[in-house]
């Protein structure tokens, strides 16, 4: 009797010492592979016992030094692929830039050469007037290239549609005089106060309203609208509109006007509707234009205004 209870305590102390031999090795591997799995890669994982367990161990260590390994290999190639779309849109924006500038260098060359040879000509006053016009245009080229590559601050404040219309009118009463265009204002006094940058929504505007004026060299109807409109508890929005009744805009360009850099005029930098989406969306806003060939663009300004306290 007392033989096998010897027997019984010396096989439950074996199967003791055996379970804790196993478990504490699983325990340190279970713990390693935790931490592994939260993104440690470089976390050590030790394998000392010469069993099964420790074969697993020794394995799961080689398949995390593989796995740091290719992601480091996936790191420093995700670098050099950001940095290969940085050189090719400094690229880009250096051929964009280049294009319109040689142009009117171009012009400012054969006009000054002209007048340098023919000093007293009639045409001497033309070709200098062409000069002039010139440089005014490299200059709005230039500011536009500043204003987006150098964004101005963010800086908003409540402000009234209404006054930020009423201070541009007069920028355009001059070449909407010139090229005979007839201007409709249709902005209500009680809109509500949205709150946004003056001077980016300001710009956005200007920049919309220059594109109109391009779009009718030979006359037209510019049309400046606002309204509110309501979307339930969570507040409402000011809608600005500049319409024009211009040629209007292919359907298959349409999807890329906004894009900095692309243009379909000759003169046209490529900047002005890519500087007012990105003003517009810093205001919290939305950009959306609608063009019939033939008939002309309307763009529409959504601004968000609040749900009052």
């Amino acid at each position: 009797m007392r033989t096998k209870q010897l027997t019984l305590a010396v096989g439950l102390v074996a199967s003791w010492l055996i379970s804790r031999g196993l478990s504490r090795p699983i325990r340190e591997l279970t713990g390693a592979m935790a931490i592994v799995g939260s993104g440690r890669l470089d976390h050590p994982v030790n394998a000392t016992s010469r069993d099964e367990i420790g074969e697993l161990a020794r394995a799961f260590a080689g398949m995390t030094e593989s796995l740091r390994q290719n992601v480091a290999k996936l790191e420093r190639t995700q670098a050099q692929l950001v940095q290969s779309e940085k050189l090719a849109s400094i690229g880009e924006m250096a051929a964009a830039v280049a294009h319109g500038l040689r142009n009117p260098l171009a012009s400012l060359r054969a006009a000054a050469q002209m007048v340098r040879r023919h000093p007293d000509s009639p045409s001497a006053s033309e070709h200098l007037d062409a000069i002039v016009e010139e440089v005014d245009r490299l200059d709005r080229r230039i500011s536009h290239l500043l204003s987006f590559s150098r964004p101005a601050p963010y800086r908003p404040m409540p402000e009234r549609i209404e006054r930020i219309v009423e201070s541009l009118l007069p920028a355009f009463a001059e070449p909407m005089r010139e090229r005979g265009i007839e201007l409709q204002v249709d902005v209500p006094k009680d809109l509500p106060e949205v709150e946004v940058d003056p001077m980016q929504l300001e710009q956005a505007v200007l920049e919309l309203v220059s594109n109109a004026l391009d779009a009718m060299p030979s006359g037209g109807r510019l049309r400046l609208a606002a309204h509110g409109r309501n979307r339930g508890p969570d507040g409402g929005e000011v809608v600005v509109e500049i319409a024009d009744t211009g040629a209007g805009i292919p359907a298959h360009v349409l999807p890329s006007v906004c894009e900095p850099f692309f243009t379909t005029r000759q003169e046209g930098t490529g900047l002005g509707l890519a500087i007012a989406k990105r003003y517009v969306e810093q205001n919290g806003g939305r950009l959306e234009i609608d063009s019939t060939p033939g008939s002309g663009t309307t763009v529409r300004v959504r601004l968000p205004v609040e749900a009052p306290a």
